[in-house]
């Protein structure tokens, strides 16, 4: 009998999932359904989550994601790829929209049940970003409709509408710079070599062959001389090794075995190492050089030097998932309990706040006009005098962005007891009021799983103890309310901050980091990110095995990034603690009952168009 709290999309969600990995010929691959923007990594897809509602569109949605990269899986190799990508960043573009695209053709070739499904998705796509209304093909993305007609041209099928309205725009000036080059699609699109070329050829035809870099087939001119060569020298050097060879494994065998491997490297198999010598290198076919494997991709965007020792335990997950609905009930009633003297002087803080954006959202008017409304201020004037001029007046609206804000709550140890509690009031309350005013709001938290290292640190233990490891503790990120969720399905959420056991550590590098790239990912048009934090980032198991600043020296560089990039605006309050040190925008509370006040009116001062007040409020007290 099934239980009536679960999730009647879960049967839904397993099917595609099974299909998915069939799809992508890969049992192994991972599937989950997520809040978070939809991607692919190299064992790993994230799909866009199906609520209990299980709406078309979300069905849609899914399986045209689904079957996208369940396509790119397939068809697509990351070395390739990587090896023929271009540098600059609009010919990249167009590179990776064209693979895509051919990704997602050869699948409707050999499964075209796929190339409905995926049509669906590149509509939901086109129509968030507005393609149907751009009138202007200077206004088109290049990229996209390079993609669009790649996949035209291949199955034969027209586009959604915002995407075939870019691909129109666009293709008159496609067709005629590549005209020549596009006659080969055909023959290229099944190998993705062949294709990755044919890319090339086609971002020079658009104009942008100074962005190609260098190509890397240069590398590989006349092979047969480098192999002849390189085929001399090995044997010139395996005379002599055979000569010494058994002298140097008698006085160095752990020497003489790293060597035996680094030579055998240049072999075509494992099998053969017994038999062959080092100037009996297999023929590598189309006389290719062997290519290297790429790098693998750093853990941090902002220190590339940064290490995990172990991150398939670290958990991103929502907080109803963490807690029974009838519990998380319950907690936010002790919550509501605890802080019911704290109320009052919130609620009054958010009223100022609500005031203050709505005051920039009204609308305003132009006066001593040639025409429009008449000005009933002049209306004696204009009895007495018909044709005296300038006596309208016309109403226009204050220029106020789309905005989102992300509240990203420190859930260490030391926030528990009344820091916590406050924590989680404020973001209630600030979250429905920011609601109120048509600005989204998202609510995270981050913590770790366990105290003192987790799964990490257990097979660090069984792995002998290497040195410096990096960050030695399983992550958790928690949900406590997506940007596009309504207020009154997550306000439950904020109990879960009550729930015994689960404040734990905090390494804030990581979750900033995790922070900036979910709020980047949005359509918003103004993103701020406010960070609430007690103290430095702390994680006993990382920093016993790694340098005391490891943990802060992250945290310092993913601020510079997000700084530095400016497409998110920063701001910090630290209780009891100063963060002033970190961020550039950010003020410091003594007083844990002071951060309702500091929150508020950080806010508030984003908003303030008057920019003496914004410095005013950017400038306020880093220690009160």
């Amino acid at each position: 009998m099934t239980k009536p709290t679960d999730n009647p999309a879960d049967p839904f969600k397993k099917a595609l999932a099974e299909a998915t990995k069939v799809m992508a010929d890969d049992p192994e691959l991972a599937v989950s359904f997520t809040v978070d923007p939809p991607g692919l990594s190299e064992d790993a897809v994230r799909l866009p989550q199906v609520t209990r509602r299980m709406t078309r569109d979300e069905v849609l949605l899914a399986r045209g994601t689904a079957d996208a990269y369940a396509l790119k899986h397939k068809f697509h190799d990351g070395a390739t790829h990587n090896r023929y990508a271009p540098d600059g960043q609009m010919a990249r573009d167009i590179y990776e929209a064209m693979e895509t695209a051919r990704c997602e053709a050869m699948g409707a070739r050999v499964m075209p049940g796929t190339a409905g499904n995926i049509d669906a998705m590149i509509g939901a796509e086109a129509d968030r970003r507005g393609f149907a209304q751009i009138k202007e093909g200077a206004q088109a993305p290049l990229a996209e409709a390079a993609g669009y007609l790649v996949r035209h041209l291949a199955t034969g099928r027209d586009l959604p509408e915002g995407a075939q309205n870019v691909m129109d725009l666009r293709r008159d000036f496609i067709e005629g710079q590549a005209e020549e080059t596009l006659q080969d699609l055909d023959a290229s699109l099944s190998d993705q070599k062949t294709f990755a070329k044919f890319t090339r050829q086609i971002i020079e035809d658009l104009g942008y062959g100074d962005q190609l870099g260098d190509d890397p087939d240069l590398d590989d001119e006349n092979p047969d001389d480098e192999a002849e060569a390189d085929e001399d020298q090995a044997q010139e050097e395996g005379e002599e090794d055979s000569q010494e060879g058994s002298e140097e494994t008698e006085a160095n065998p752990e020497q003489s075995q790293d060597e035996t491997l680094d030579q055998s490297e240049a072999q075509v198999s494992m099998d053969d190492l017994s038999d062959m010598e080092m100037g009996d290198e297999a023929e590598m076919p189309d006389g290719e050089a062997p290519m290297e494997p790429p790098a693998p991709a750093p853990v941090s965007d902002a220190d590339p030097n940064y290490q995990v020792f172990l991150a398939e335990h670290d958990e991103e997950i929502r907080a109803e998932d963490l807690a029974e609905p009838a519990e998380l009930e319950r907690l936010r009633a002790y919550l509501d309990q605890q802080l019911e003297p704290l109320k009052g002087a919130v609620g009054r803080l958010a009223n100022k706040l609500q005031r203050r954006l709505q005051a920039q959202q009204n609308r305003s008017w132009e006066f001593d006009l040639e025409e429009g409304i008449l000005d009933a201020g002049r209306l004696a004037r204009v009895v007495v005098s018909p044709t005296t001029p300038l006596s309208f007046k016309r109403e226009k609206d204050t220029e106020f962005r789309d905005t989102v804000v992300t509240l990203l709550l420190d859930n260490s140890g030391s926030m528990r007891g009344r820091p916590i509690s406050i924590a989680a009031i404020c973001a209630d309350v600030l979250a429905r009021t920011l609601e109120r005013c048509q600005v989204k709001v998202e609510i995270l938290g981050f913590t770790t799983r366990a105290w003192k290292g987790g799964q990490a640190r257990e097979k660090w233990l069984h792995e002998g103890r290497p040195q410096q490891p990096g960050r030695l503790n399983d992550l958790r990120h928690i949900i406590y309310k997506s940007a596009d969720a309504p207020w009154r399905r997550a306000r439950p959420n904020l109990g879960l901050m009550m729930k015994e056991g689960l404040l734990k550590e905090n390494i804030d590098g990581e979750a900033l980091e995790w922070a900036h790239r979910r709020i980047s990912g949005r359509h918003e048009a103004r993103k701020i990110l406010m960070v609430i934090s007690d103290g430095a980032p702390v994680d006993d198991s990382t920093l016993s095995v790694n340098p005391a600043n490891y943990l802060e020296k992250h945290l310092r560089d993913v601020i510079a990034m997000v700084e530095k990039r400016k497409a998110v605006e920063l701001l910090a309050i630290g209780i009891g603690h100063d963060v002033t040190r970190y961020y550039d925008r950010a003020v410091t509370i003594t007083d844990v009952e002071q951060l309702a006040g500091a929150m508020t009116e950080q806010l508030a001062s984003l908003f303030d168009k008057d920019p003496r007040a914004r410095a005013r409020m950017i400038g306020i007290r880093k220690a009160r």
